[in-house]
Formats: C-alpha cells, sequence, structure tokens
C-alpha cells in the first residue's frame, strides 16, 4: 500500500503543470515572491486498515505525516503525527457549550490530565445564517488568549477541495487544491487532493487546519 502511495504522490506533482501553481506573496517571515513551496498530497485515508486518518507524501513519495482514528466518526480528539508516529500536534473540541464549532490546537501530545498546557491556536467555524457572507469565509484562527482579532482566515469551499488559508496581511499562506485528473488508470477524486504551503508557513500546522477543515465540514 506504501508504494502504491509513493506512485500515487508522484503521478499528482509530475502531472502538475507550471501555471498550476498559485501566486503567493510574502509572509510574516520576510520570505521573496520567488521561494518553493511545499507541495504535499493528501489521502484521505488512514495506513491502518481499522481505521479513519489521513495519509501525506511529499513530491518524493515520503510518508511526512499521518493521522489514525481508532474511534470514527467526530472525534473530539485529533492528533497529528509526523511519519514515524512522533505526535505533532494536538486537536482538541471545545468542553464547553457553545453553538459555533470551536477547536483548540496544543504542540505535541495532550492528554486529558494535561489540563495546564496552554493552547497555541483557536479555530474557529464561520457561521453565516443569513448567508451574506461574501467573502466565502469558513474559518477563523486565533492566537490565545484573545478571540477578538484573527491571525488567519480560511476561505473557499473545502467540499470541493479549493480552500485558501490567509493572513493578517491578507496574503496567502497555504491552499488545498482539488486534483481531477486521470492517470495511468487511477482517478484523483475528493478524497485525494493537494496542500501548499508557502515558504515561512509551517506545513504541520497547515495540516493541521486541513484536519479541521475536514471536522466542521464533512
Amino acid at each position: 500500500m506504501f508504494f502504491f502511495l509513493k506512485s500515487l504522490s508522484r503521478s499528482v506533482h509530475d502531472d502538475q503543470e507550471p501555471q498550476e501553481q498559485p501566486e503567493l506573496s510574502k509572509t510574516d517571515g520576510g520570505s521573496n515572491d520567488d521561494d518553493l513551496c511545499t507541495s504535499l498530497t493528501v489521502w484521505r485515508k488512514s495506513l491502518l486498515i481499522s481505521c479513519n486518518g489521513f495519509t501525506v507524501i511529499d513530491s518524493n513519495g515520503n510518508l511526512v505525516y499521518r493521522v489514525d482514528n481508532y474511534m470514527g466518526g467526530r472525534p473530539k480528539e485529533l492528533v497529528l503525527m509526523d511519519g514515524k508516529g512522533n505526535s505533532i500536534l494536538t486537536m482538541s473540541r471545545c468542553k464547553n457549550l457553545r453553538l459555533v464549532d470551536t477547536w483548540v490546537i496544543y504542540g505535541g501530545e495532550v492528554g486529558d490530565h494535561c489540563t495546564s498546557e496552554k493552547p497555541i491556536f483557536y479555530v474557529k467555524k464561520c457561521i453565516n445564517i443569513l448567508h451574506t457572507n461574501k467573502s466565502n469565509v469558513l474559518a477563523y484562527v486565533y492566537r490565545p488568549p484573545s478571540d477578538k482579532r484573527y491571525a488567519y482566515t480560511i476561505e473557499g469551499s473545502y467540499s470541493h477541495r479549493s480552500c485558501k488559508v490567509v493572513n493578517e496581511k491578507k496574503r496567502v499562506v497555504a491552499e488545498i487544491k482539488r486534483k481531477d485528473a486521470t492517470n495511468g488508470g487511477i482517478c484523483f477524486g475528493l478524497d485525494v487532493f493537494v496542500l501548499i504551503i508557502k515558504a515561512g508557513f509551517d506545513p504541520g500546522f497547515a495540516m493541521a487546519l486541513v484536519l479541521l477543515l475536514d471536522q466542521m465540514f464533512s
């Protein structure tokens, strides 16, 4: 199965033409416009047969991230791991009775007993009851302790695998792009898509946002 994923990743990236790459400007880190982006193939499937989850491959066919959800359904917690199985980020649903779907992101792995851990980000789903959201905002990302001013917005449509992560300066730092091509008998549907990360933006954090979008909009 892993060899299949490696060939799948290469076919996704090899099939991309240069003009398909997003035009991403400088991030807060001061990177230049001509900096290379990181392009990852995201497969909405765990490598473990008994689990739901995600498998993420780089352009060389290397396993870089994985998520194995043993619980199924809508879990209260997700753990993003690297290719070796080390925990990178933990995402937990807020336990209070908010109407808005809100998640807390912690560094590493956080158990129920580790209540003193400080979150590094909050991600809140955008609810538009009157359907007046012309900017197609899906979610807001906040740095604690404030939830008044967001650090990033996520815009677009996750159901169409077409999203952008935009910083406070309105610059795109990451994108989700659908892959519809058929190559070598393999059809790339909604379960296989591309995550493109601008230099200076953390790929692991970008993947964490993908996981939360999947929870909010799937």
